[in-house]
Formats: structure tokens, C-alpha cells, sequence
């Protein structure tokens, strides 16, 4: 297989409103309407595919896909499956309302290095209230949270969306891996700067997916038949939506059970995805995208656009 085009990408400020999620016909009826310097010459896609029965489908090749940008179809210029490895920020909110939920979302995170392959993966840990902190930089072979994870108290404020925007940023230079961002989080958000939709602008535009891991009780969970207020949980509309506009997913997680299955879920993703570059049409702006297969029977999950610019590119 040979090697992965390289093309040209630099990124700016993201102002951008938008409320669709996942890769839907939506994403054409309601465009983001966006203010940003980005220039993106060859753009690159992370695309997970399954069946009707919901298993990963690996066999296939760059003519089983279609790629339609803004309505157009885009050929495909690379195409790769033989990735070295998978690469994970995992973020853990540290603030005031994740008292008494740092045990189960050290569980969550266990399982998730407990996925990884010591041998070429690489995952790092970050933590967060107002501000976010690096505690393990990306790591090949970690397979156990640090000590200092264990002694946290939580306390303070929330800024979960300014804190998931800028882990896929630092997620995004880890070029060669499946790439992806794991956040245990409750859901709740009291400081960001930025809303979900300026965050799911920036994951999208470096491709990265973002996996929102609710850590709840199941009283607060809107899946489970005890929850007092569905409707209300803080891990349903617009931050399930920028988890969906990256190609990633929300999960929520109230019993050791839940916890183990979203961690594999999220590592077997990510293991399992294609690497899918075309060429942008160069038209400045906001980018609704659509990545589908040729087998309509197959699903394929993939971020929902990408910004286009002009301005001095860096190496992508």
C-alpha cells in the first residue's frame, strides 16, 4: 500500500454556528454559517464502516466509497486500512460536579488503555476544570493511569467544550495513527468560551472523533428507565451533536458494564477505520460532507464537513 498523500492544511479562529449531528442529508439542509481562515488542499477522512448487523466491515477497497462534498462528487485521491496504530487523548473532567464520579470514570479509562496494543498504541491523559493539564504525554505501550489520576478531588468550574476543542488539536499532530479523543465527563459545562458547535467545527476540520463517555448515575441516565428527566440530561442535544459531527459517538455509562463496553467499542472504532483523502474544490468556507458506500447496505460513520480557505498553509 503505498504511503498517504500529503496535502496542506492550516487552521484559525472558528467562529461557527451549526445544530445537526452525524452524517446525515442534514448536514446539506442546514449549513454551519462560519467565519475562519483555513486553507485545506487534500483533505483527509477517517471513515468506520459496518453492516446491517452492526460488524466492522474491512475488506474493502477505495472504489466501495463515495464522497460527496457539499453536494459534489470528489475522487478519491489516497486511500489506506494499514494504519501503524491508534492513537488516544483521554480527558477527564476534574471540576466541582465530578465529585463522587472519579472512581467510575478511572474504571471507563482502565478499560479503555486496557484495549490499546502495548506494542505500537499510544495514549495520553489530560485533565481539566477551567483549565486543561497534561498528565501523561502520548505514550506507545501505557497501560495504567498514573498515580496522581487517583488522588484528585474534584473542584471548580466546567470549560469541557474549550478543554475538548484544544485535546483534538493536540490529538491532531499525531499524523500515521487512527486518531481519536475519549472524554469522562457529566456532561455539564459552566465556563467554555466556546459552545459544542465551534468545538465540533475545529474536531472536524483535524479529524479528530470525539467520544463523549457519560460518567452517571443511573438516575441521570437518559437510556435507563430510572431516569428522573430524561429530556434534561446535559449528555443529549448539542453534545451529542459534536460528537456525531466528528464521526465519533456519545456514550453514557452508569454501571461497570456500560463503562467496559464503551471502552472497546471506542478502541475497536478506531482500530477499524479507512483513511480516505480527496482533493478540497478550494471554494473558501464551510464543507458539508458526506461519506457513504457504494453497498447501500452498509453504514458508514465519518465526520460531517470541513473548512476551506485562503491563507499560508502548513504541512498536513
Amino acid at each position: 500500500m503505498r504511503p498517504m498523500m500529503r496535502g496542506k492544511l492550516i487552521t484559525g479562529t472558528v467562529v461557527a454556528t451549526f445544530a445537526v449531528g452525524g452524517n446525515t442529508a442534514a448536514a446539506f439542509q442546514q449549513p454551519p454559517i462560519a467565519s475562519f481562515k483555513a486553507s485545506v488542499d487534500l483533505v483527509r477522512v477517517a471513515a468506520v464502516v459496518r453492516d446491517h448487523k452492526g460488524r466492522f466491515v474491512q475488506d474493502l477497497n477505495a472504489r466501495d466509497f463515495e464522497i460527496l462534498d457539499n453536494g459534489q462528487s470528489r475522487a478519491i485521491a489516497d486511500f489506506r486500512r494499514d494504519i501503524a496504530g491508534v492513537s488516544v487523548a483521554v480527558l477527564f473532567d476534574i471540576s466541582g460536579s465530578m465529585e463522587g464520579h472519579m472512581p467510575n470514570a478511572r474504571e471507563a479509562a482502565t478499560h479503555v488503555l486496557s484495549w490499546l496494543d502495548a506494542s505500537r498504541d499510544e495514549a495520553a491523559i489530560f485533565t481539566f476544570d477551567t483549565e486543561l493539564q497534561e498528565v501523561t504525554p502520548f505514550t506507545i505501550g501505557l497501560k495504567s493511569l498514573p498515580e496522581s489520576i487517583a488522588s484528585l478531588v474534584p473542584f471548580g468550574a466546567t470549560s469541557l467544550h474549550d478543554a475538548i476543542a484544544e485535546t483534538a488539536r493536540r490529538a491532531g499532530d499525531r499524523d500515521g495513527r487512527r486518531r481519536g479523543v475519549v472524554v469522562l465527563t457529566d456532561g455539564a459545562d459552566t465556563a467554555s468560551r466556546m459552545t459544542p458547535s465551534e468545538v465540533s467545527a475545529i474536531a472536524s476540520e483535524i479529524d479528530v472523533p470525539v467520544y463523549i463517555v457519560g460518567i452517571v448515575p443511573s438516575i441521570d441516565n437518559p437510556s435507563q428507565e430510572t431516569a428522573v428527566d430524561p429530556a434534561r440530561s446535559a449528555l443529549g442535544g448539542t453534545l451529542a451533536d459534536l460528537a456525531a459531527w466528528t464521526g465519533g459517538h456519545t456514550f453514557v455509562a452508569s454501571t461497570p458494564a456500560q463503562r467496559s463496553m464503551a471502552a472497546r467499542q471506542i478502541v475497536d472504532e478506531l482500530r477499524h477505520q479507512y483513511l480516505i483523502a480527496f482533493e478540497s474544490s478550494g471554494r473558501p468556507g464551510w464543507h458539508p460532507l458526506v461519506v457513504r458506500a457504494r453497498n447501500k447496505d452498509l453504514v458508514v460513520r465519518a465526520r460531517s464537513g470541513y473548512v476551506a480557505g485562503q491563507s499560508s498553509p502548513t504541512s498536513f
